[in-house]
């Protein structure tokens, strides 16, 4: 499953890191997501600062680990896409680049 049309536009590491965090769904530390997304970590901490600041992720301290989850408006509805997750709309706009 993958994060909501509407938060898409955005770069492309703070899209991956929406994804992993969607399709996870229980949440992430930084180096889970770090194995999910294929940028550097001093990349993936501006994306999640970005994405903290906007309001599209929340963290928790869970023993002792910092968890990352997404905002629930970030995950889309289970109606909202077919059965992996990715609606037509987004995968027309996948292919145009955009």
């Amino acid at each position: 499953m993958r994060a909501k049309r509407e938060f898409r536009d955005r770069d492309r590491t703070e899209v991956s890191v929406l994804d992993a965090l969607v399709e996870r769904g229980e949440g992430m530390t930084v180096f889970e997501l770090r194995t999910r997304v294929d940028v550097e970590i001093d990349a993936l901490e501006e994306a999640l600062g970005s994405l903290k600041d906007d309001g599209l992720i929340t963290t928790t301290r869970e023993d002792g680990r910092l968890v990352i989850r997404p905002a629930d408006r970030v995950v889309p509805d289970a109606d909202e896409g077919d059965d992996d997750g990715t609606s037509v709309v987004d995968r027309v706009f996948d292919r145009l680049g955009l």
